[in-house]
């Protein structure tokens, strides 16, 4: 049975999972709107990571024994001033998301939850490869500067990112 503090926090966590996915699609659609559709492409499969992840919470609070509890959803930023920027506030976005996973494994520690505490250690490994790919497309951004062609360059090489589900999630 899970003990109801994870229960809520889990819960939380899912809602946040889903404004995550919402805020990668304002991305997308701003990249769409600039015909950056390689940007587009990576935000779109990061729109499909994100509820991936909400989807691996929901099953387990339902497999062990919680309940459900999904709440509204605020509306995210939908301009912002150059790729770089968007990319630095995914960036910011994805550290606040760290911080969070990092919330739910000290409280799982604190409570003596070893189930949650192997669940959420996939999100922890998952936080490292998140940052560290964001702040890649930021280090090569900022290496090209203002030049187009470096831009078009980063456009193609993501539209090659394809979303790969995580073991056991189905959406």
């Amino acid at each position: 049975m899970l003990d109801k503090k994870i229960e809520k926090a889990i819960n939380d966590q899912i809602n946040f999972e889903l404004f995550s996915a919402y805020l990668y699609l304002a991305m997308a659609a701003y990249f769409s709107s600039l015909n950056l559709n390689g940007f587009a492409n990576w935000m779109k499969v990061q729109v499909m990571e994100e509820q991936s992840h909400a989807k691996k919470f929901y099953d387990y609070v339902l497999e062990r024994g919680g309940k459900i509890t999904l709440t509204g959803i605020n509306g995210p930023q939908n301009k912002w001033k150059s790729p770089l920027a968007a990319f630095e506030d995914a960036l910011a976005h994805e550290r606040i998301v760290t911080e969070k996973i990092n919330n739910l494994m000290n409280l799982a520690i604190e409570l003596k939850d070893h189930a949650s505490t192997s669940f959420f250690q996939w999100f922890i490994d998952e936080q490292v490869e998140e940052e560290s790919t964001a702040d890649g497309i930021i280090q090569s951004l900022k290496l090209i500067g203002k030049d187009s062609g470096g831009l078009f360059m980063i456009d193609k090489e993501l539209a090659s990112r394809i979303f790969n589900p995580p073991a056991g999630v189905t959406i």
